[in-house]
């Protein structure tokens, strides 16, 4: 009986693993080619995975590359080589899960506005779940509006305006410190990531970089395994789960220490108030979710897990773009010095050497266009990526249940069709008329921080970051490209310079 039932398991085994390597992944792949969408043909077990790597290693032995924004070949170069290949939307595999890739402005508008509800955030899994938890970047329906409710209200129109003191103290910190650098090389990457990092601590949870450090730390050292583990197919059949790689031991103890640092925080102020330090809970993003917390209506509440998933998200995604734009910018304007000396003039004029205030920021339109331009060259995320649960109409296509839709940014930015044969250029005039007339009022042509409904809530809080910082270092210096600065982007948690942003400094 006993050889009986191991034969019985292992034919059940062999018939799902069938059913799910073999049979689903080649009917999937002839039920998109009889609509005409090809790609990389299907290797059993590794998909197109493989393919992909050798492409990526290929590309990593010419960098450094050349002093050239048109980076979308390093920095995806399997869908740049299979965009040539197969067209603007092709099919891709890692492992047996079919993947989309669609560079079509008008279905990444269905996709990305989903209407219907149809096109999900994929549920956050392994190592990225550890990074950011169940929260508003991944979750869906009642959970995604009750949080996504609680984030609009801690970064409205007024909320962002007292912030303005936190981003301008932060920002007289880190040029305290520049004062060394006159006339020598800074490397800003770093600089900028620990700004940008004090200022998330301010203004959303009430403490201090110092606080928030460990945190800081923590989420990079994930980010760098999720990097490392990128590509790679994770043991079928549950196996991940029983057997741990040491990737995953590892990111278990950082996930500890996370979880730790942030509720360190959150305990700090609810013994506030519990004690009667403080009457509230504050007015700031951490505020708002201990409020939600401890709401007397049931169905307003959150869980400490919700509350601790939305730290993580908010300490990841509040420094990290940041920072990255900021050091993108920088980059550009000492190359472009010509843009550098326009931006500086448009501050002077409008501040004087007084620092930036709330309502001079929306006047600052050189400003916005060079973040607008800098944003389409190196756009903070590698792909937008949904799924769908059950078979779906998209355009004139039909595609199965289980399918995922990736969506790179970088490949719409860089459309001539769009936005000419300069796509790859540096041209901030683009953007004198706005989005709209730049992308000839297709919206979803230019996608730094997603569209539709799940579009980043804290667009606006980066936006006035950057203008502050940029208005306060274009007051006090000039400064150009140093020899020593490698051109190497690179896909981390964000689009970021591998190697820092070397700069000489000046002061005026």
């Amino acid at each position: 009986m006993v050889l009986s039932f191991l034969l019985s398991l292992i034919t059940l085994i062999l018939i799902r693993f069938i059913y799910k390597v073999i049979w689903i992944p080649f009917r999937v792949q002839h039920l998109m080619r009889s609509q005409g969408i090809t790609g990389p043909s299907y290797k059993i077990i590794h998909g197109t995975t493989k393919e992909a790597l050798s492409l990526k290693i290929d590309e990593a032995r010419k960098c450094p590359m050349d002093l050239s924004h048109d980076i979308f070949p390093i920095v995806h170069p399997s869908f740049y080589t299979w965009m040539k290949l197969y067209g603007k939307n092709f099919l891709t595999w890692i492992g047996p899960q079919p993947h989309m890739v669609i560079t079509e402005p008008e279905l990444i508008k269905e996709i990305l506005t989903n209407k219907a509800g149809i096109f999900q955030k994929i549920k956050a899994e392994g190592l990225i779940k550890k990074l950011l938890g169940d929260g508003l970047v991944s979750t869906e329906g009642e959970k995604w509006s009750k949080l996504r409710k609680l984030a609009n209200h801690a970064f409205y129109a007024e909320s962002l305006k007292e912030m303005v003191p936190a981003m301008i103290a932060s920002a007289e910190t880190m040029l305290e410190n520049w004062r060394q650098y006159e006339g020598k090389e800074i490397e800003i990457s770093k600089e900028f990531m620990i700004m940008s990092s004090e200022v998330i601590s301010r203004t959303a949870f009430g403490s201090s970089y110092v606080e928030g450090k460990n945190i800081f730390d923590m989420l990079t050292k994930l980010g760098i395994l999720i990097f490392q583990k990128a590509g790679k197919i994770n043991r079928p059949f549950g196996l991940e789960k029983i057997l741990k790689s040491e990737d995953n031991v590892e990111s278990d103890k950082i996930e500890k220490s996370l979880r730790d640092s942030v509720m360190a925080i959150v305990r700090k102020r609810e013994e506030k108030v519990l004690t009667g330090e403080e009457n509230n809970f504050g007015g700031d993003f951490l505020g708002s979710l201990l409020r939600a917390h401890h709401d007397s209506d049931m169905k307003n509440r959150i869980s400490v897990d919700n509350i601790i998933d939305e730290c993580k998200t908010f300490f990841l995604a509040g420094h990290e773009t940041t920072s990255i734009l900021l050091s993108w910018t920088f980059l550009l304007l000492a190359i472009h010095t010509d843009w550098q000396d326009k931006a500086r003039k448009e501050v002077l004029e409008l501040f004087g050497q007084d620092n930036p205030n709330a309502e001079g920021l929306p006047r600052l339109k050189i400003a916005n266009m060079i973040i607008n331009e800098v944003l389409r060259l190196y756009s903070p995320a590698a792909s937008l990526i949904r799924k769908v649960k059950r078979k779906v109409r998209l355009g004139e296509y039909e595609f199965p249940a289980n399918m995922e839709f990736h969506i790179p940014p970088l490949a719409l930015h860089r459309n001539p069709e769009i936005w000419g044969e300069d796509a790859h250029l540096f041209k901030p005039e683009r953007f004198a008329q706005g989005v709209a007339m730049a992308t000839q009022n297709d919206h979803t042509a230019f996608l730094p921080f997603g569209f539709g409904p799940r579009k980043c809530v804290g667009l606006n809080f980066a936006h006035n970051e950057v203008k502050i910082a940029m208005s306060m270092i274009l007051q006090r210096y000039k400064f150009k490209l140093s020899s020593n600065y490698v051109h190497s982007p690179i896909t981390l948690v964000t689009i970021q310079p591998q190697r820092g942003v070397q700069l000489m400094l000046q002061a005026l």
